[in-house]
C-alpha cells in the first residue's frame, strides 16, 4: 500500500488531529494560519485553536493576485504561475509560522487550504454552469511542507448542485448551535454572508447565504484614491455623509430581490458596479468621503435588510459577528442602530477568535472530510450533503 495512503487511513483513525487551517480571502490582505487541535467528528467535534496569526501579503505579491483577480480576461500564463506561486508562498508562511511557533511539521497531521479565490461565477441565466476557481496549488503545499493538503473545497460543492458558497454552515453547525438562542453566525469579509442556526441545535431550518458586499468595495475605492488598502476604523467613511440617491442606486440590482441561499462576489460588486450607480443617480462627482460613507451604509443596509426579515420569525435571534468588518467600529455602531435591539457582539462571545474563525472552520472541514460524515441540512439550505476537499500527498 501507497505510504501516504497508510498515513492517511491512521490520521483519519484517531480521536485526535493537528490541522493547520489556511484562509486567504478577497480582500488580499494576506493569509490567516490557524493551528488548531481538533478531537472527534461530526456533533461530537471539537476543537482548539493553540496559535494563529495573519501573515501580510507584500505589496507586490497583492499586485500580481490583483492581474489575475475578478477580471473576465486575464494572461493565461500569469494565472498559471499565480497558481504555482501562492501554492509555494502559503508553503513558506506556514513554514515560517511553525517554526514561529516550535512546531515541527512532523507533527502537524494535516493542512486544510481554502487557497485564493480569483473567480466565482454562479449560475445567471447565461448557460453557463456554476463554478469558482481557487488558485494556491495544494501540490506545491503538500510537497514543500511535507504535510497532507486538502484543498478545492469549493468544487465539490458546486459539482454537488451548490454554487460554492458559503460553506461556514457546516462548521457554524457543529460548533455553534444553541438549544435556547436562535443565533446568526455573520461575516463580514469581502462579501457579507451569514448562518442561521436556530434554537434547539438540529439541522432544521439551518441556512447560510451571502447577503451582498461587506468590505470588497470599500476597500476596492480606497485603494484606488487614498493608496491605502483600507479605511482603517472607517476614518474616512466618518468624515463624509451618505448620499441617499447613491444609495438607492446601489441597492437597486436584482441580486437582492433573489430569495435565501444565493451567492455572489466581487465579480459584481466591482468599481465597474459604483461607476454605473454614479452615473444613474448622477453622483459622480460627489466627495471621496461622502462615497465611503455611502458604501458602508450600503454594506450595511445589505446585511440588515436580510436579518430583519429573520427577526419576525426568530423572537430570541442573537448575532454573532467575525470577519474583518468586525474590527470597523462605523459597521458595528450603524449595524447595531439598524438592527433594532438585536442582540450584537463579536464571535468572541461564544468562544471563537472572530478573525481566526473562517480559517479554524476550513481545518474543521478537513477534519470531517477525513474522519466524519455528510451533513444533510435539506434542499432549500443551498449546502449539499457532501465530503469537501481534494487530497494531496506530499511524494
Amino acid at each position: 500500500m501507497n505510504s501516504n495512503i497508510q498515513k492517511l487511513y491512521r490520521i483519519a483513525g484517531q480521536h485526535s488531529r493537528t490541522i493547520v487551517g489556511l484562509m486567504s480571502g478577497t480582500s488580499l490582505d494576506g493569509l490567516d494560519i490557524a493551528l488548531c487541535r481538533v478531537d472527534g467528528a461530526d456533533s461530537q467535534t471539537r476543537i482548539e485553536l493553540t496559535a494563529f496569526e495573519t501573515s501580510s501579503y507584500p505589496e507586490d505579491l497583492r499586485n500580481e493576485i490583483k492581474a489575475v483577480f475578478s477580471k473576465e480576461n486575464v494572461s493565461t500564463r500569469m494565472l498559471s504561475a499565480m497558481n504555482a506561486k501562492l501554492g509555494l508562498v502559503h508553503a513558506d508562511l506556514v513554514l515560517k509560522a511553525l517554526r514561529k511557533w516550535k512546531i515541527q511539521p512532523a507533527e502537524v497531521d494535516l493542512i486544510a487550504s481554502h487557497g485564493q479565490t480569483v473567480y466565482h461565477a454562479p449560475q445567471r441565466g447565461d448557460g453557463l454552469p456554476n463554478s469558482t476557481l481557487q488558485i494556491g496549488d495544494a501540490d506545491h503545499i503538500a510537497v514543500h511542507t511535507g504535510i497532507i493538503t486538502i484543498s478545492d473545497f469549493r468544487q465539490k460543492h458546486v459539482a454537488a448542485g451548490g454554487e460554492g458558497a458559503p460553506l461556514v454552515i457546516y462548521g457554524d453547525y457543529l460548533l455553534f448551535g444553541d438549544l435556547v438562542e436562535d443565533r446568526v453566525l455573520l461575516n463580514i469579509g469581502g462579501i457579507s454572508n451569514f448562518t442561521l442556526l436556530p434554537a434547539g441545535r438540529t439541522t432544521e431550518g439551518v441556512f447560510a447565504t451571502d447577503v451582498g458586499p461587506g468590505n470588497t468595495l470599500m476597500n476596492q475605492y480606497m485603494q484606488l484614491h487614498f493608496g491605502m488598502a483600507y479605511d482603517e476604523d472607517g476614518r474616512i467613511a466618518s468624515a463624509g455623509r451618505v448620499n441617499a440617491d447613491l444609495l438607492d442606486s446601489l441597492i437597486g440590482h436584482e441580486f437582492f430581490l433573489e430569495d435565501f441561499p444565493k451567492t455572489t462576489g466581487p465579480e459584481l460588486f466591482s468599481m465597474e458596479y459604483l461607476l454605473r450607480a454614479q452615473q444613474s443617480s448622477g453622483t459622480k462627482n460627489i466627495p471621496h468621503e461622502d462615497v465611503m460613507a455611502t458604501l458602508a451604509a450600503f454594506t450595511v443596509r445589505c446585511i440588515s435588510e436580510a436579518l430583519l426579515k429573520l427577526r419576525a420569525r426568530f423572537s430570541n435571534l442573537h448575532v454573532y459577528l467575525s470577519g474583518g468588518g468586525n474590527s470597523n467600529p462605523l459597521l458595528r455602531e450603524w449595524l447595531g442602530k439598524a438592527l433594532e435591539g438585536v442582540p450584537l457582539a463579536s464571535t468572541a462571545a461564544i468562544g471563537m477568535n472572530p478573525d481566526a474563525k473562517e480559517a479554524i472552520l476550513f481545518a474543521l472541514l478537513a477534519n470531517q472530510a477525513l474522519a466524519g460524515n455528510p451533513i444533510s441540512f435539506g434542499k432549500m439550505s443551498g449546502a449539499p450533503e457532501v465530503h469537501f476537499g481534494k487530497l494531496s500527498f506530499p511524494g
